[in-house]
Formats: structure tokens, C-alpha cells, sequence
């Protein structure tokens, strides 16, 4: 593993390739263990070298964005991760936007409005990165990222950069084809439309307004942790919204607590770290409300979190 390090200092610079990195920090969680080694890079064409590396070395890679949407282990990630950090935005026409994958959401829409291209701006407050919005398809308010997507570039496991429309990606509710195929995204193509930048704030406000009265930003997340159920898929008992979250509250866990972990009393479907939680309590809580909302309501739910490291099986504390 050294050696890994050791070629990726010589390639990107000393300062940010780190072994036995702190991860829980890198993460809106705000838990998990280290990383064997760590680097930080600044472009499309830095993550392909940077996977060139450790391809070379025989060394896993894992890619981390901006530590939403994620759960880490209390053991760590094994291997080298991969943590893009700032990326460009540039208007190829009217009429699309293209940004690499570390560019944050937020940070797409706040460019979006400068330069007033319309489309975006109801994305306002979505956290982390574009990689990892198209790898789990955002979505918000009824609609899914991949809406807006024309086109992306992405990077597969035999080395070959390759440019891909959005039919060919497999998005479905927070699926794409990456969670399979193991393709690494290096930039996305976004339809947009000119708009003046007044409208586009207003819009973008708004967003911000519905999530700061709809969801406990005040505490440590990862975001929702379990898909809505469908009526394709689902029997959802009459009475109760197709809603992820209205399970949990009729099943009466929001406030339950294990350990650190809590379900926030304000959203059923967010756990929050209360203050010291671990992953092992935030996994143990995630079990707990699935078996309840199984056991009162027959709804298998589906979680929408990625877990990243080795996990443990999990044990339920008694009640």
C-alpha cells in the first residue's frame, strides 16, 4: 500500500495523498473508520490516473464524493479512495452544461444561475456531488437528476473512456448502470434553457425553504435512508402514503434511539447522529425499522444508502 501512496505523490503531490485517513469527517454522517490511503483530485483526467495507479499496484479503489448518501464502517475502507475535489463547469451551447463529477450540486446551480442557464435551480440544497447524484440517481420533489442529463463520460474498469447518453445508463428510481458495471463517472452533459438569474433564484430559495421546513438539517445525515415503496412493487395498507418515511412514523419508531443513532423525530425517514453514534448503531437502527415496518405493515423497505467497508452482521439490541 505504501508503494501506491508513494507513486501517487509523485504524480499529484504529497499533500494530498494520505495513509490511514480519517474518513468520518469526509462524510455528512460523520462516521466510519480510515482509509488505508487516501488522495484528493482536481480532475477528470486526475481520477483516471489516479485509478491507472492503483490498477498497477493491484489495490481496490473507491470513489467518495461528498460524503452524502453513505455509510462507512467503523473498520474503515480497505485499498486506495478516491475523493474528487473542485472540477470544472463549462456551457457547451445554449443549451447544455457540462460539469465533472466533484463538482457539488450546489455548486452546479449556483453556476447555472451566473450564467443563467435555467433547469437546475430546483436543485438548490441537494448535497454532494454530481458523481454521486448520477451513480444513485437524485431525486427531489418528484423528479430524478437523470431528467436533465443528455450525456455522460464515464471510465470502466478495463481503462477505456467512453461518452454515453443518458438512455443507455439505466436510470430508474435511485438506480444507474455505475452501481453494477463498476464505470467510474467523469463528467455529465445537462440540458438547459436561457432564463434570467432573478427567476432562477427565487426558484432556488424555495427549494432551500421546503428542506429547511421539511428535513432535520440541524443534525448529521446521510439524507433518506430508504427508498419510497411503489405501487408496482408494494402493498402499501390503505390509509398510509406510498412514503418511506409515513411507515416509519405509523410503525412508531421516530425518536428511536440505538446508541448515538436516532430516527429524527421530525422526518421517519432520516437517522441522525445524535453525537457519538457509530455505523454499527446507525446499521443496527436501519434493521430495526425495516423488521417493524415488515412486521406491521408486510413492506419490505429498500435502502437507499450506499455502505462502504466491511459491515458485520448486524444485531439488534433488545428493546
Amino acid at each position: 500500500m505504501s508503494a501506491l501512496a508513494d507513486a501517487l505523490r509523485g504524480e499529484l503531490g504529497a499533500e494530498r495523498v494520505h495513509e490511514h485517513a480519517a474518513l468520518a469527517p469526509l462524510t455528512t454522517f460523520r462516521v466510519g473508520g480510515p482509509a488505508d490511503v487516501l488522495v484528493e483530485t482536481r480532475s477528470a483526467d486526475e481520477i483516471v490516473r489516479a485509478l491507472a495507479l492503483a490498477d498497477h499496484y493491484r489495490v481496490s479503489a473507491t470513489m467518495l464524493g461528498g460524503g452524502s448518501n453513505v455509510l462507512i464502517s467503523d473498520s474503515g475502507v480497505r485499498g486506495l479512495v478516491i475523493r474528487p475535489r473542485g472540477g470544472e463547469v463549462a456551457q457547451l451551447d445554449a443549451e447544455h452544461v457540462r460539469a465533472d463529477a466533484a463538482v457539488t450540486i450546489n455548486g452546479l446551480v449556483r453556476w447555472s444561475i451566473l450564467h443563467e442557464c435555467g433547469g437546475l435551480e430546483a436543485w438548490a440544497g441537494t448535497p454532494g456531488t454530481v458523481g454521486g447524484a448520477i451513480f444513485g440517481n437524485a431525486h427531489f420533489g418528484g423528479r430524478q437528476i437523470s431528467e436533465l442529463v443528455s450525456e455522460v463520460r464515464l471510465f470502466d474498469p478495463a481503462g477505456h473512456v467512453s461518452d454515453v447518453a443518458a438512455a443507455a445508463m439505466g436510470f430508474a428510481y435511485d438506480r444507474s448502470r455505475l452501481q453494477e458495471t463498476g464505470e467510474i463517472l467523469l463528467t455529465a452533459t445537462f440540458r438547459v434553457h436561457p432564463a434570467a438569474a432573478e427567476s432562477l433564484r427565487a426558484t432556488a430559495r424555495a427549494s432551500l425553504a421546503y428542506r429547511k421546513r421539511t428535513q432535520p438539517l440541524e443534525s448529521p445525515s446521510a439524507g433518506c435512508i430508504f427508498q419510497n415503496p411503489t405501487a408496482e412493487r408494494d402493498a402499501v395498507p390503505a390509509g398510509i402514503p406510498y412514503s418511506a418515511g409515513a411507515l416509519v412514523d405509523r410503525a412508531g419508531l421516530k425518536g428511536l434511539a440505538i446508541g448515538g443513532a436516532r430516527v429524527s423525530p421530525s422526518h421517519g425517514n432520516f437517522i441522525v447522529n445524535d453525537g457519538g453514534a457509530t455505523a454499527a448503531d446507525i446499521r443496527a437502527l436501519i434493521q430495526r425499522c425495516r423488521e417493524a415496518v415488515r412486521s406491521q405493515f408486510s413492506v419490505d423497505l429498500r435502502e437507499e444508502i450506499v455502505y462502504l467497508g466491511e459491515f458485520p452482521e448486524v444485531t439488534i439490541p433488545s428493546r
